[in-house]
């Protein structure tokens, strides 16, 4: 089902070789040999596809799919029409994630450097690198294995990037050291100055910045976001953590192990983040917080106060979950009663 000009599609597999990619099970009496050659979304699919059901709410596109076979939780095997191969699983969409894995490879790249790329004769480059057109490898670089720098990305003097990292067009990284299958999307800014000053009547002197990043392993950043280097602790952003497009994170910020930062966040320098942290769109956090470990803080929440271990917060300024949905309610009985709701 994807453009066949920007993807390509491996397999076919059979539904015992896709069970065991997505560590689920076969349902009923389907046939184990039954040949897929794509995935498909629900609405679309047809006999040769593999679909998913993650959301209830697409239950009734789920109910008509002409899906030949699709990943599911248990609890909805019912609900499947006649002569769909089901694949029962416990967390479906992570068994659609490493099918679609299978069937859409990443491409690995080709090794070579473009003969308009400029790589300084001090920098190291590991085997196997791409490096694309206008790019740019500053002096005493040490770029790892398998590394693939976009066109007309900036890595700077003394820059580190891990062995099987991936820098998109246009991004540019300084006074950084990037771990190992980090991903850096197009147009992210990764070390430039944070944002300090000393206030004074006769104009504002700045501050210098004499930190770094750390990007530990498996971290993934979006398109256009800016990561600020440490005033003088460094700016860290913990192994396997995921970042959206568009956000903005401030010097000496602590980001822990698997967090979530969706499109538009800004966090605020100094904040500390624990381990598997999820902020929704649009968040922002001014500095000097510590958001504990596994907390949520809703889309388009103003945090202005830490945030305790498993804590759930929404609104402007935020607050606990309940608490916020007491004053939503509350709002609503005050609207009705004026005769406006």
């Amino acid at each position: 089902m994807a453009d066949p000009r920007f993807f390509a599609v491996q397999g076919p597999f059979t539904l015992a070789q896709l069970a065991e990619i997505a560590g689920a099970r076969a349902a009923g009496e389907a046939d184990p040999g039954a040949q897929f050659h794509d995935v498909a979304p629900l609405e679309s699919a047809g006999p040769e596809h593999v679909s998913f059901l993650d959301n209830r709410r697409y239950a009734d596109q789920f109910s008509v799919s002409g899906a030949g076979a699709c990943i599911v939780h248990p609890d909805m095997a019912d609900r499947a029409p006649p002569g769909m191969a089901l694949l029962l699983s416990e967390e479906p969409y992570c068994g659609y994630a490493r099918i679609a894995q299978a069937f859409y490879p990443a491409r690995q790249p080709e090794p070579g450097v473009d003969a308009t790329a400029r790589v300084d004769p001090s920098a190291r480059v590991g085997a196997g690198c791409r490096i694309e057109a206008g790019a740019v490898v500053g002096a005493n670089a040490d770029i790892g294995d398998r590394c693939r720098i976009g066109a007309y990305a900036v890595i700077g003097d003394g820059v580190v990037l891990g062995d099987g990292s991936s820098v998109g067009p246009g991004a540019s990284l300084v006074c950084c050291l990037v771990g190992q299958g980090a991903v850096i999307h197009a147009g992210a800014r990764i070390g430039q100055d944070g944002f300090g000053f000393a206030p004074r009547a006769e104009g504002h002197l700045k501050v210098p910045q004499l930190g770094r990043v750390i990007i530990e392993d498996d971290v993934e950043i979006g398109a256009n976001t800016t990561i600020d280097r440490g005033a003088g602790p460094d700016t860290v952003i913990g192994a396997g953590s995921k970042i959206d497009n568009l956000v903005q994170i401030g010097h000496n910020v602590r980001i822990g192990r698997g967090c979530i930062v969706v499109a538009q966040v800004g966090i605020s320098g100094s904040t500390t983040i624990g381990d598997f942290v999820m902020m929704g769109g649009q968040v922002g956090l001014s500095g000097h917080l510590t958001i504990g470990d596994g907390a949520r803080v809703g889309a388009q929440s103003g945090v202005m106060r830490d945030v305790e271990p498993g804590e759930t917060v929404f609104g402007y300024p935020a607050m606990r979950a309940k608490q916020y949905w007491r004053q939503i309610a509350a709002l609503g009985r005050l609207a009705r009663g004026r005769g406006e709701g």
